[in-house]
């Protein structure tokens, strides 16, 4: 299958209910007393500095994924990013990014942080080893999520080879799209800090999280004020959705495997090619014989399907998305703009994706 080689394995329903268990014994440790019943407080206590249940969750959240710290913080994925660059750099350093095309909101904390930026291709294991010894960075940042269809390369493998050759570099994995269905996240697998966002977890919106070391504490120090603080009861509200979220998205991945299957047997006329990527979730991407997408995509809201993202996999995204190829995959092909769509099963079954997609290309 095209691109196969760049789907990323994601966890089995057997291993996804596994770690929801998982996730309630971590919950069980820090939570007593009915606990889970409340709500939660709000404002800056004395002692921890932030309401006393976010700095549990934190802790739950920390558990989960095996890092050190962890710190939950505004804005969502895109918040994490910026609140832990920030902290991590200073306007006119470098870190290294992978030559491909970025995600837009990525590119905008790097144009507004004032940082500098080393490409390499992180495909090639030798073109690391090649750059990374001459290299003014003093971040190694690396999505875990495909920027692009021919991506292929591995995180652990990546991480391994950065940390053998300069172990004092600062690893810092964009794991948006990737958490609680990947097997393991960043920080899981020799990162230094993982961000992502909770909004892709089934929880509330706009918050993001940071997993990791010693720059926990200075973004902590830097959201003080209540207004920046997040606080217990919207904290309590993603504490709850992470048990859904794992049984969940394993549902939906192997919903998006049986969707490209029967694509490709034939069962929509007018589909040319399907096949699987990484391009921010795990989805469909399928080339149409004529250059039809946008019609596509405009009909395919008649018949039930959503044609933009809340948050890409948020908690209100159950009907099936059908809509345009993302940003940086266009940008590496941009036939795909009049030729391709992307779809993500959500909530559904393959056989509603099926229905509405004969729908939305049937001629009159």
């Amino acid at each position: 299958m095209k691109y196969q080689e760049s789907v990323i394995p994601q966890m089995s329903l057997i291993e996804a209910t596994k770690k929801q268990f998982e996730i309630v014994d971590s919950i069980t440790k820090e939570f007593k007393d009915n606990e889970m019943f409340h709500d939660g407080d709000r404002g800056v206590h004395p002692i921890y500095k932030r309401p006393r249940t976010t700095a549990k969750v934190e802790n739950v959240l920390a558990s989960i994924f095996g890092g050190d710290q962890a710190v939950l913080v505004r804005g969502s994925g895109t918040g994490a990013i910026r609140s832990l660059l920030s902290a991590l750099l200073e306007p006119g350093e470098a870190m290294i990014i992978h030559s491909a095309p970025i995600y837009m909101t990525t590119k905008e904390t790097i144009r507004m942080l004032g940082l500098r930026t080393e490409e390499v291709n992180f495909n090639d294991l030798d073109a690391i080893k090649q750059n990374l010894p001459h290299s003014e960075a003093k971040v190694f940042y690396i999505q875990h999520a495909r920027q692009q269809p021919i991506d292929t390369y591995r995180l652990k493998e990546v991480i391994k080879l950065v940390k053998t050759i300069n172990p004092e570099m600062i690893v810092v994995v964009d794991d948006n799209y990737c958490a609680l269905k990947m097997h393991g996240i960043g920080v899981e697998v020799g990162a230094d800090y993982s961000t992502f966002s909770g909004f892709k977890l089934l929880g509330p919106e706009g918050i993001g999280v940071v997993i990791g070391k010693s720059a926990i504490k200075t973004i902590q120090q830097r959201n003080y004020s209540g207004g920046s603080q997040v606080q217990g009861p919207e904290a309590m509200e993603l504490l709850r959705s992470l048990p859904l979220a794992p049984v969940s998205l394993a549902i939906q991945s192997q919903q998006v495997e049986v969707l490209c299957d029967l694509l490709n047997k034939g069962e929509v006329y007018g589909v040319k090619e399907a096949y699987i990527t990484n391009s921010q979730s795990k989805n469909v991407i399928v080339e149409l014989k004529e250059p039809v997408a946008r019609e596509v995509i405009e009909r395919s809201k008649a018949f039930g399907a959503a044609t933009y993202p809340i948050g890409a996999e948020s908690r209100f995204e159950l009907v099936p998305m059908i809509y345009r190829v993302s940003g940086s995959f266009i940008e590496s092909t941009p036939a795909l703009l009049e030729y391709g769509l992307r779809i993500n099963p959500m909530k559904a079954g393959a056989e509603t994706v099926i229905r509405i997609l004969r729908e939305s290309l049937r001629r009159e």
